[in-house]
């Protein structure tokens, strides 16, 4: 089963901006996060992963007259949470996934102290076979 897990990040959090960290302190957690890819890797499980831009590079997309793209910067929903990273898995199920979250939730931050930051897991959905 394939499952999507989705790495949140903001004050609500309670985790302090990485813009405070020393570089040793980025430099962990960024080979924390190499680890965990590479453990999924030798387990079988990693399908992608990938970090993201900051919030403020995002832009909303809408077909306009013709089907042209229209972009815009926003609305945004108002919220100080926003997606940092996503990892697509592909494990034995839920329990698995939520096992995984766990670790992930553990990479170091400011003073290589565990982040715990909310690991969101959602279940990759698949559409039923198609006739040919």
């Amino acid at each position: 089963m394939k499952y999507m897990l989705l790495m949140q990040f903001g004050p609500q959090s309670g985790i302090s901006s990485v813009d405070t960290w020393s570089p040793e302190d980025i430099k962990a957690h960024i080979e924390f996060m190499h680890d965990v890819n590479r453990g999924l890797v030798e387990a079988g499980e990693f399908v992608d992963a990938q970090g993201l831009a900051m919030p403020d590079q995002a832009r909303i997309v809408r077909a306009g007259e013709g089907g042209v793209p229209v972009v815009t910067d926003g609305p945004f929903p108002e919220t100080k949470e926003f997606l940092v990273g996503y990892w697509i898995i592909d494990c034995e199920g839920a329990e698995r996934a939520y096992e995984l979250a766990g670790r992930i939730s553990t990479a170091p931050g400011l003073n290589g102290e565990p982040l715990n930051m909310p690991i969101e897991v959602r279940q990759v959905m698949a559409a039923p076979p198609q006739e040919l």
